[in-house]
């Protein structure tokens, strides 16, 4: 049941990026473009997400327990450090320059070479990260144990 749930959530995400155009690089560096001819379209999206998700937050928090499984993990609040913001700086210089962030990009791999690469260089990062910090056991997922080693993902990214 989780999996067709995660499919049919993924699938309309996915959906709402294309009908959005979020899946055109030109649209996410137009949106940066703060100087130029700035295209607020992302931010519509961004906060159109906010508010279509926010509710269920809370609600879920109130009543402590999600519809589809047994406990709520929400991931604690973290605090500011030199990671946190390479990490940050890396993930808006790569978003910047091409235009994907990784929701964006798997959905557009089919269709672009340049988004398919993104997407194949994210999974080797992924795998990379994993690697490296689990040995160490200091993946940022198992920190807050909430899954398997697979770093967290931004979320809210178009």
């Amino acid at each position: 049941m989780k999996f067709l749930i995660g499919l049919a959530t993924g699938g309309l995400f996915g959906l709402g990026l294309v009908i959005a155009q979020m899946t055109d690089p030109s649209r996410i560096i137009g949106f940066l473009d703060l100087f130029g001819h700035w295209d607020p379209r992302l931010m519509f999206v961004m906060v159109g997400a906010i508010a279509a998700h926010a509710p269920f937050v809370f609600w879920s928090k109130r009543r402590g327990k999600p519809f589809f499984a047994d406990t709520l993990s929400i991931a604690p609040e973290s605090r500011i450090d030199g990671r946190l913001v390479l990490g940050a700086a890396i993930f808006g210089v790569g978003w910047g320059l091409g235009g994907y962030c990784p929701g964006p990009a798997i959905v557009a791999a089919s269709r672009h070479g340049s988004a398919a690469l993104l997407t194949l260089a994210m999974i080797a990062g992924m795998w990379l990260f994993d690697r490296v910090f689990e040995r160490r056991g200091k993946t940022s997922v198992n920190a807050i144990g909430a899954g398997k080693g697979i770093p967290n993902v931004p979320k809210f990214c178009g």
